[in-house]
C-alpha cells in the first residue's frame, strides 16, 4: 500500500513541478520480469523511473545500504521495494535477492553505474547489472533520464527497446570478467543512443 500511495504523490509532485514527460513508453516489455537499467544524475531518478513505469509494474530497486543506515530509513526503503547493496564489495547477497525477485517475476531497477554522474555524461559501468542479466536470461530495458530537475524545466524520461544479453562463455576467470565488461558497455550503449548523452570511450 505504501508504494502505490508514495507513487501517487511521487507521480503529481514531479509532474506539476518537473514537468517531466515519458518517450519510449510503447518499449516497455508486455510481460514481467525484466530488468531496467538506467543512468543516474539525481536522488530523484528512482521515483522519476517508478512513476513512469505502469503502476502493476512495481519496481524493486538496488540502493546503496547507507540509506538503510537506522531503523526507519531502512523500514521505509524496503516498504517501497527498495534493497541494499554495498558498492564496495562483491555484495552476493544482493545479487541473491536480485535473483529471487526476477525468479518470482518482478521487475527490477538497476544504475549501473552506481553512483549519480555530476556531469550528466554516462560513467563507467559497474559489472553488477550484466552479471545479473546474464545469469537470469531477462530483458534489459534501457533507460535515460535527461534534465536539471529545476522547477518547470522538462525532465525526460527514454525508455528503449529492451536487449537479451548473450550468455558467457569463458575458459577462465579473466574471460569471464572481459566478457562481462563487454555487456555492461554494451547495456551503457543502449543507454546513450536513447537521448543526445555520451557514452564512456570503449578500451581496448
Amino acid at each position: 500500500m505504501l508504494y502505490y500511495v508514495g507513487r501517487f504523490i511521487g507521480w503529481i509532485y514531479l509532474r506539476l513541478l518537473y514537468r517531466v514527460k515519458v518517450h519510449g513508453a510503447e518499449n516497455i516489455p508486455a510481460r514481467k520480469p525484466f530488468i531496467i537499467c538506467s543512468n543516474h544524475i539525481n536522488w530523484m531518478d528512482p521515483l522519476t523511473i517508478g512513476t513512469s513505469f505502469p503502476a502493476s509494474y512495481r519496481i524493486h530497486f538496488m540502493a546503496k545500504h547507507e540509506l538503510f543506515g537506522n531503523i526507519f530509513s531502512s523500514w521505509l526503503f524496503r516498504k517501497v521495494g527498495a534493497f541494499p547493496v554495498n558498492r564496495d564489495n562483491a555484495d552476493y547477497s544482493a545479487i541473491k535477492t536480485a535473483y529471487r525477485l526476477l525468479k518470482e517475476g518482478g521487475v527490477l531497477g538497476l544504475f549501473p553505474e552506481g553512483s549519480r554522474s555530476k556531469t550528466g555524461r554516462l560513467q563507467k559501468a559497474y559489472n553488477g547489472a550484466a552479471l545479473i542479466a546474464v545469469r537470469s536470461g531477462v530483458p534489459v530495458v534501457p533507460v535515460a533520464i535527461t534534465g536539471p530537475y529545476r522547477f518547470c524545466k522538462p525532465v525526460h524520461l527514454y525508455i528503449g527497446v529492451p536487449l537479451v544479453l548473450p550468455p558467457l562463455v569463458y575458459d577462465s576467470k579473466d574471460e569471464k570478467k572481459e566478457q562481462l565488461e563487454e555487456m555492461s558497455m554494451l547495456i551503457m550503449e543502449s543507454i546513450g543512443r536513447l537521448p543526445p548523452l555520451s557514452c564512456p570511450e570503449r578500451h581496448s
